[in-house]
């Protein structure tokens, strides 16, 4: 007798796990129940589960002039057309991160 496991998922995330998969010569199916058994084999999560790093450099503190300056190129890009669209930047934090 089998059991069936439904689940919903971002249509971005199943396309690209499906893409993933058969690159791998398998389907998005199998590599669910391959997770499943390792997961039970393994008594938890087949791999290891921990919060990323906080990247301090990223939060450097900058001077006023330093704000300043990034504020003033931020402009300049803006009149030169060199922006992104919110939904844009949101879709490939996701793709990007997983989210």
């Amino acid at each position: 007798m089998s059991s069936t496991i439904q689940i919903r998922v971002d249509d971005d995330l199943k396309k690209k796990s499906d893409r993933l998969f058969k690159d791998l010569g398998t389907d998005t199916t199998s590599a669910i129940r391959i997770f499943l058994t390792q997961a039970v084999a393994n008594n938890g999560f087949p791999f290891e589960i921990k919060r990323a790093p906080m990247d301090v450099s990223s939060y450097v503190p900058m001077s006023e002039e330093e704000i300043l300056e990034k504020l003033s190129t931020a402009r300049e890009h803006s009149v030169q057309g060199k922006q992104r669209e919110a939904g844009a930047v949101i879709s490939d934090m996701r793709s990007k991160y997983g989210l």
